[in-house]
């Protein structure tokens, strides 16, 4: 198997390390930062959504026109838009980009994120949502006839869509969630179940437990894991690294009054604090400490070491079934240019070379 490298842009220069300056939305750096994931080797870019940022869907938009063969995953909320608008969205932009979308569906762990925008649904309420939104995406994507849908959450008479993506039979679905009821929903829906940086132990759990789950549908998804990245040429100078983004990451948020470690409201931020509990450092690289810091937000994980040690450290993911890596650092632009000289051709080759012994013990049972 190939592994997926997937970068993230945003639409300005911003992290734990960089708080949000100059223009909201400026173009020049979303251009410059999605061809530099494209020269560096990354095969799909991510654009994020939160509740009080700039459209994903219209970034990709214009993202695609500046690129040509890196592909792109929309961060996509359900419950905004109405499922059969979103299946005709969605195969539009496909169609613009010949083929290069996948849609990373967000039911939304957090009530505040989710009441900002006027849903005040219960969390497991929007998972069951989810579910029902993403039987309509996939049958407006597919059906060649009009039909009806009379649902819990959404009801329409006619519902089709002319424009169908380019990507058959749908464009590729991403889910995350870690809870129960996402669960649920990733066993009958998801292409690819994403989940963020846990040590090796969590992981084995949850893609086990995902993997029997879609068994039960007929389905076997593929894995995706989140990482930051912390390189330096040499071990020692990789950890210096990362204890000055820590430093970095604590000051920037004290100056902007922001809790030091409060918990987001999710599963998957549970997660990640109980391995933070467990150790700053984990397995052979696995750094918790901006996971800590920050509640558990995002994939705020770290691996840490030369390319080397990090490579082969996402080699032992590999190990466990995971095929895609999200992988993106605290310096985005620049750390994107070093992952592509640095840690990619690393990566696939140890996963080229991974293969051919586990194709040669194959032969030979």
């Amino acid at each position: 198997m190939s592994v997926e490298i997937i970068g993230m842009i945003q639409s300005s220069k911003q992290s734990e390390i960089h708080p949000q300056a100059g223009p909201v939305v400026d173009r020049d750096y979303v251009r410059n930062f999605a061809r530099a994931h494209e020269q560096s080797g990354f095969d799909r870019i991510l654009v994020p959504h939160h509740s009080t940022s700039p459209s994903a869907t219209l970034t990709i938009a214009y993202a695609t026109t500046v690129t040509e063969n890196i592909h792109f995953m929309l961060a996509h909320r359900p419950g905004f838009v109405a499922p059969t608008l979103a299946a005709r969205q969605i195969a539009t932009l496909d169609q613009f980009s010949g083929g290069r979308l996948g849609v990373h569906f967000i039911s939304g762990g957090s009530d505040d994120e989710q009441q900002r925008d006027g849903d005040f649904l219960a969390h497991d309420e929007r998972y069951a949502r989810t579910d029902e939104y993403l039987h309509i995406l996939r049958r407006i994507w597919t059906e060649d006839r009009p039909f009806d849908h009379d649902g819990k959450y959404y009801r329409f008479r006619q519902g089709f869509s002319e424009v169908k993506p380019v990507q058959q039979p749908h464009v590729p679905i991403f889910f995350g969630g870690a809870s129960q009821a996402a669960l649920d929903v990733a066993a009958r829906h998801a292409d690819i179940y994403a989940l963020w940086g846990e040590s090796l132990d969590q992981v084995r759990d949850i893609t086990t437990r995902v993997r029997a789950a879609a068994a039960v549908h007929g389905r076997v998804p593929r894995f995706s894991v989140s990482f930051r990245p912390i390189l330096g040429e040499t071990e020692a100078k990789a950890w210096a690294r990362a204890d000055q983004i820590l430093a970095q990451a604590k000051a920037i948020r004290e100056a902007a009054g922001l809790p030091q470690g409060s918990p987001l409201q999710s599963e998957g931020a549970r997660r990640l604090l109980a391995a933070a509990d467990k150790g700053a450092r984990l397995d052979k690289v696995l750094w918790t400490e901006i996971a800590k810091l920050i509640g558990g937000r995002s994939n705020s994980t770290a691996l840490v070491g030369t390319p080397e040690q990090v490579a082969d450290a996402l080699l032992d993911y590999y190990d466990l079934g995971v095929t895609t890596f999200l992988i993106r650092g605290f310096d985005p632009l620049g750390d994107a240019i070093d992952y592509g000289r640095e840690l990619i051709p690393r990566l696939r080759s140890l996963v080229a070379e991974r293969d051919r012994q586990n194709d040669a013990t194959r032969r030979a049972a």
